[in-house]
């Protein structure tokens, strides 16, 4: 179970927020609450905050009142791990959660290129070596090799289909895949799927 710490002044934020929580499988709310001051004894795995974003051990999926919220490094190194405007869906907030639950980090792609920008570049001569994927990713690559749709995936590794969509979209981003199908057959080339 993904315990969510949930952190909004606003009561009607709040009381929507922890009705999605309460209704989603695998997630428990560790609490409901108009700041940050229980974070501590409460210990949740995700905090779902609508707050200007502070550093908390947990992960954090802000929920900004801009319409289009832009990353920064500064976001990151704070613990946000997914960035939403507020009327984001219930799909893609439940989605952010079991990310950000999984430790990975959910961003829109026009994003990223403000958070790899304060990284030091690669020389120009040196290609980027192909990212190397999860076991679970690659669990989900072999059950893709058998023509498995998403529900049943979700069914036999015990996860929602939102999970399932966010590591598929991470392998093909990480094979360069245009398609599952092209996402497999790169995967058998690269010996990461047996035919």
């Amino acid at each position: 179970m993904i315990r969510v710490l949930i952190a909004a002044p606003s009561t009607v934020m709040r009381s929507g927020l922890e009705a999605l929580i309460s209704s989603s499988p695998g997630m428990e709310l560790a609490g409901v609450y108009p700041d940050l001051a229980p974070l501590d004894s409460l210990r949740p795995d995700v905090v779902l905050s609508t707050l200007a974003p502070q550093e908390v051990s947990p992960p954090l999926v802000w929920l900004s009142s801009e319409s289009q919220p832009a990353w920064t490094p500064d976001l990151f190194r704070l613990g946000v791990r997914a960035l939403l405007p507020r009327e984001a869906s219930e799909a893609e907030i439940i989605a952010a959660v079991e990310a950000a639950a999984a430790g990975f980090a959910a961003l829109d792609p026009r994003d990223l290129e403000a958070l790899l920008g304060a990284a030091t570049p690669l020389p120009a001569a040196a290609a980027p070596e192909p990212a190397v994927l999860t076991p679970r990713e690659l669990e989900v690559l072999r059950m893709l090799a058998e023509g498995a749709a998403n529900k049943a995936i979700a069914w036999k590794l015990a996860i929602s289909e939102h999970t399932v969509k966010f590591h598929v979209a991470s392998i093909l981003s990480k094979l360069h895949a245009g398609s599952r199908t092209e996402a497999v057959t790169l995967g058998i080339r690269k010996g990461l799927v047996m035919i």
